[in-house]
Parts: structure tokens; C-alpha cells; sequence
């Protein structure tokens, strides 16, 4: 395979850098392959399907003996900038993009159990996350395990029966929870399991799941890789033999594949999104000291406070809190909502990651399929909001919240 696959040969390439580019430098230049027109810009291709030169090219093609994009389910020019550019800052070797963050976290799973399979993962989650584990997967024979907590004589419990994949998601939504990593990755890998790492919740900026033993990490590029609320994007980042072995023969045949146009989104997306995460979680960190003050709060979840339950090992896989904060009033859900109703600048919605800062009711929104049992289990009371910072000046953020507040 060569290193730019299915045909994104770009005419005229200069001689690569002989030193290794920053990540930053990655997002704006890894990737480009720019037609015979030579535009400055990431070119769009908006078209199904693609023509050969003769019947033995697309026999050859078909076959895998030569590089050539075949249709836009398999692959795209424009999808293929957008695997290559993220794969080189998040440092694996190959990504798989797809329509939707939770088909890239299904396929994740779906591409590589079967009946009879056993799946542990972390027991604080997203709600669809939930669901896939625990009521999806069972429908095909695969047993499941929650673990809770950090304690590695728990996890090693739980690894002790044949384990076919680990699903772990840090930090979690929407009450920050943080997983340690590389325990989890050394003893998953001890009996053969693969590691997977949905790292939503800290981004390709703050947190590199592979670095510290992961085999897998997962994306919902809607959030903080596209960033600005426009498209809907999942993506898949591991070794050559797990994307092409595994991930690519599932998706090209069940179809989750992403659109040209909000490929072209995203390519675009990622010149900006170190500047726009890491000033995101400068804000954060100071929302969440200042909430942290106020008496009608009861507890504030950032990995950026000392008071976060597992703040030392946040500072140790992360260079940064987040963009997310977990707050728990000290009143009730009619109190929270009158709370939410008086914010000015910050906007009522259930997506994050977003420049815009947005706060949601978990329970009542992307966490109410799981049900009060489940949401208890998770501490995820009436009294619970999760609060996503944006990129307004965070002092505008805290008089909104002191407005609300009085």
C-alpha cells in the first residue's frame, strides 16, 4: 500500500519535510492534494462514483493491484485528506471516517466480536454508547461487563474471563469520570483483548489514547474536530492491520460512510482546532474555579480542579482539563431549569464541543433513554447539568452565570 492510498497522488509534490511536523502543522498540511488546477484550498469531490482508463484498470483496481478510488462508500479524495490529515495529529497509522460518531463507536465494536464474545468497558458512558453495549451486542451472543473505578485488581477481575475488546470512555459524559489508560491497556492486553478509546470528551489536543497503550481511539468528529455546530462526523484511528483487516471490510459493506462535502468541513476544521480547544479549555478552567465558589452549587466534575476525584491522573494522560464541566446544584430540577431559562449568552442544547457554549439537562436529554436506574448508577441526578465552554471570552461566560445564579 503505498503511503497516500486509493490514488491521492498529488501532482507536482514537492520532497516531504525531513524532520517530523508538528501536530499543528499536520492539521493544515498533511493530506493536501491539490488538482491540475493547483488551488490553494482542499479541493471537494462531490461525486459517487469514478471511471477507468480501460476494463483492465478497473479489473486491476477492483483487485486491489492498483491505487484507485472505486466508489464514494469505499472512498473519496476529498473523505481520504480528511483520514490522512487526522491520523497524522492523532499519530496512528491509518483512520477510517464515517457518518456519525456512534456508527464509528458501533463499528468499532461490531467489525471485530462475534456470538459468544465477551466485551468489558467502563461503566461510566454516553447513553448510545450504553445502549450498544448492553442491549445490542447481548442480541448477538456477546456477554458485557461494567467496571467501575480505577482499582486494577477490579479490572483484572473482570479481564480474567476471555475478553475479545475493552471499550473505555475517558473522560466521560457527562460527569468527567477519568479511566487510567495504560492500567487498563497493559492488563486488557495481557489476555489478548483489543482497547478501544472514545476520546470525545478530550479531543486529538488534549489527550493521545495511543501513546498510552490504546489500540483504537474513536471520534464523533461533530464535536470539537468540527467544532462550529455545521456537520455530523465519526472516525476510527488505529494499526494498519485492525483499519484494513477489520474496520474497512464492515463499513464499506454496511455503508455508515461519510459525505464528501462534510469531509471537506472538516478538513477545514482541523487548521483551527488546536487554537480553538486549547483556548476552550483555558475558559473552562476558569468557569468551572468560579463555579466552584458559589454556594448554590454543590460539586463541580473538571479534570482541571484539584477537587476532581482523580485529578492526578487527569494531569497525567491530559495537557488540559477539557472543554466540559459537570456541575450539580444544590436544589432541584425546578430550580435547574429556572437557572437555565435566565442564561443570556449560553444556549440550552444537547450537543459540546462547540464554539458556542452550551449547557443541557442529561437526565432529561442525552441520557434519558437509560432510565433513572442507570442514571443514579452513573450519578446522574435531577440536579446534574453539563455545561460545554465555547470560545466567548470566558468573564462574558461568568456574568452570565452569575446573573443566572442571583
Amino acid at each position: 500500500m503505498s503511503k497516500r492510498p486509493w490514488g491521492l497522488q498529488p501532482l507536482n509534490e514537492r520532497e516531504e519535510p525531513q524532520w517530523e511536523l508538528h501536530p499543528q502543522t499536520h492539521s493544515v498540511r498533511t493530506g493536501l492534494a491539490r488538482s491540475g488546477f493547483g488551488e490553494t484550498s482542499e479541493a471537494l469531490y462531490l461525486n459517487s462514483g469514478f471511471t477507468y482508463s480501460s476494463a483492465e484498470e478497473a479489473f486491476s483496481s477492483f483487485a486491489e493491484e492498483t491505487d484507485h478510488f472505486l466508489y464514494s462508500r469505499f472512498h473519496n479524495p476529498t473523505i481520504a485528506m480528511f483520514e490522512q490529515r487526522l491520523a497524522a495529529i492523532e499519530g496512528a497509522e491509518y483512520c477510517v471516517a464515517t457518518g456519525s460518531g456512534m456508527s464509528a463507536m458501533f463499528a468499532s465494536l461490531a467489525c471485530i466480536v462475534e456470538q459468544g464474545d465477551h466485551v468489558v468497558a467502563s461503566a461510566a458512558m454516553f447513553s448510545s454508547c450504553h445502549v450498544v453495549i448492553t442491549e445490542m451486542l447481548p442480541k448477538w451472543g456477546v456477554t458485557f461487563e461494567l467496571v467501575k473505578g480505577n482499582d486494577p485488581a477490579v479490572w483484572a477481575k473482570a479481564l480474567s474471563k476471555p475478553t475479545k475488546a475493552v471499550f473505555i470512555e475517558t473522560p466521560s459524559n457527562p460527569l468527567l469520570e477519568i479511566v487510567d489508560i495504560r492500567m487498563v491497556s497493559d492488563l486488557a492486553h495481557k489476555v489478548g483483548a483489543t482497547v478501544i478509546v472514545d476520546n470525545v470528551m478530550a479531543s486529538p489536543i488534549l489527550q493521545k489514547p495511543l501513546q498510552l497503550g490504546a489500540d483504537v481511539v474513536m471520534y464523533s468528529a461533530t464535536k470539537h474536530i468540527d467544532g462550529q455546530g455545521r456537520v455530523l462526523a465519526g472516525a476510527l484511528l488505529g494499526s494498519r492491520e485492525y483499519i484494513f483487516e477489520k474496520v474497512l471490510p464492515f463499513v464499506r459493506h454496511t455503508g455508515p460512510a461519510l459525505s464528501a462535502f462534510n469531509a471537506w468541513v472538516l478538513v477545514k476544521s482541523l487548521e483551527t482546532m488546536e487554537m480553538r480547544v486549547q483556548r476552550m479549555s483555558e475558559n473552562a478552567q476558569a468557569v468551572a474555579e468560579f463555579l466552584e465558589s458559589r454556594k448554590e452549587i454543590k460539586s463541580v466534575r473538571f479534570p482541571g480542579l484539584k477537587s476532581h476525584p482523580a485529578y492526578e491522573l487527569a494531569k497525567k494522560q491530559m495537557s488540559g482539563g477539557g472543554t466540559t464541566i459537570g456541575i450539580e446544584f444544590a436544589g432541584n430540577q425546578e430550580a435547574v431549569f429556572a437557572f437555565m431559562n435566565k442564561l443570556r449568552v449560553i444556549d440550552i442544547s444537547n450537543n459540546l464541543g462547540d464554539s458556542k457554549s452550551l449547557i443541557t439537562h442529561p437526565a432529561s436529554t442525552t441520557h434519558r433513554r437509560l432510565g433513572p436506574e442507570v442514571q443514579a448508577e452513573m450519578g446522574i441526578t435531577e440536579s446534574v447539568l453539563r455545561l460545554s465552554v465555547g470560545l466567548e471570552h470566558s468573564t462574558d461566560l461568568i456574568k452570565d452565570l452569575t446573573q443566572a445564579l442571583n
